[in-house]
């Protein structure tokens, strides 16, 4: 009975705050497209052929702002046909699991769940639960979840531990492919970012045909700090609301931390992977974001390239790899991705309170829009 009552709620909830962020707009939806790729048709990370995406929004009371997303990298059997992948580590003040594994065999075998910080048990649990239940995985007794996390005690009751496993399975098997819900949902329900409302946000490049047609695209989860830039306009500064502003103003909280997942078709191999995973750091530091002491910054990679899916019963596998002189336009691609997603996610915020009447205010869109046009 109460497992119905949670999803009936988190239904619910679900279906208000996408009422609300219907009425946001992207930094591209208002005029401002940034970077020199186009975008792919949602501009999100399901522009990735076979990438789905699914949210479980927790929102209850007055101190219960969480939730989940997990990233599913193809429709196949993941366990059976993994994919390539590979971490890279921005700053490490975070916990994401299964890291070890990840960069010892170079792929992934589960999707990509993102909650906060406390409820990474419960992401491990829920991923592995439903890689069991999957057709043939009737003799599987060993299973790595990638599971990532930033902190939203801050507007959420985050020691209450809100996120349960079967919110997990929820996510994973409601994902769908097309447009992707940014700001307050899923994993990014109850986070901040430069000192703003933050939230989930995408964005994607598809490369022209002449630098080989493929197409990257980006999720993020941001809760991070620093001296906010949009498009290279110093917003943060004039604003007067960035790290460290403490020292002539107030205080501002300079640590958080950031996930971001960056998935393309193109045919990589983990170590460009972990080649391109680092141009997201490049991402978010033209957002202003600085890798504070406190914070977790992590980028998992992964190619969803058909011919390069890993047969975990193969003895011998062959695989095509683009040539290190191909990468280029990927990198680039990545970094413009990665920093529109982050930008994106606090456009598609709107203000949220919280524990104990925590308010965190949505970034004052009107104000920025005017700083862009007149810069």
């Amino acid at each position: 009975m109460m497992k119905k009552q949670y999803i009936l709620i988190a239904a619910c909830m679900l279906l208000g705050v996408t009422s609300v962020t219907a009425q946001r707009k992207t930094l591209r939806e208002w005029g401002f497209p940034t970077g020199i790729f186009e975008t792919g048709r949602y501009n999100a990370i399901t522009d990735v052929p076979g990438v789905t995406v699914g949210h479980i929004t927790r929102i209850e009371g007055d101190s219960i702002r969480t939730g989940v997303t997990a990233i599913v990298p193809h429709q196949g059997d993941l366990f059976r046909k993994k994919t390539p992948a590979a971490v890279y580590v921005g700053n490490g003040f975070g916990k994401l699991a299964g890291t070890t594994q990840v960069r010892e065999l170079g792929n992934i075998e589960t999707p990509i769940i993102l909650t906060n910080t406390l409820s990474v048990p419960a992401g491990i649990e829920g991923a592995v639960r439903y890689t069991l239940m999957q057709p043939g995985h009737e003799h599987v007794r060993s299973v790595n979840a990638v599971v990532g996390e930033t902190n939203d005690g801050h507007l959420n009751d985050i020691r209450g531990m809100h996120v349960t496993p079967q919110m997990v399975v929820d996510a994973i098997n409601g994902a769908q492919g097309g447009p992707v819900e940014q700001g307050n949902v899923g994993a990014g329900t109850g986070t901040v970012c430069f000192g703003f409302k933050g939230g989930i946000g995408t964005s994607s490049r598809t490369l022209p045909q002449s630098l080989g047609g493929y197409t990257v695209g980006v999720l993020a989860q941001t809760n991070y700090g620093g001296i906010l830039e949009i498009d290279g306009v110093q917003v943060g500064q004039r604003l007067q609301k960035h790290d460290f502003i403490n020292h002539v103003r107030k205080n501002e909280n300079v640590d958080g931390s950031c996930m971001m997942v960056v998935i393309t078709d193109a045919p990589l191999d983990s170590r460009n992977l972990e080649r391109v995973a680092k141009r997201a750091m490049m991402g978010m530091a033209k957002t202003g974001g600085i890798a504070s002491n406190g914070s977790g910054d992590y980028v998992i990679a992964l190619s969803v390239a058909p011919e390069n899916l890993i047969d975990d019963q193969a003895k011998m596998i062959t695989s095509t790899v683009l040539a290190n002189g191909e990468m280029s336009p990927i990198f680039a691609a990545t970094i413009e991705a990665t920093a529109e997603a982050l930008w994106n996610s606090l456009f598609m915020a709107d203000t949220m309170t919280g524990r104990d009447g925590h308010k965190v205010d949505a970034i004052p869109v009107k104000e920025v829009l005017e700083m862009l046009k007149n810069r």
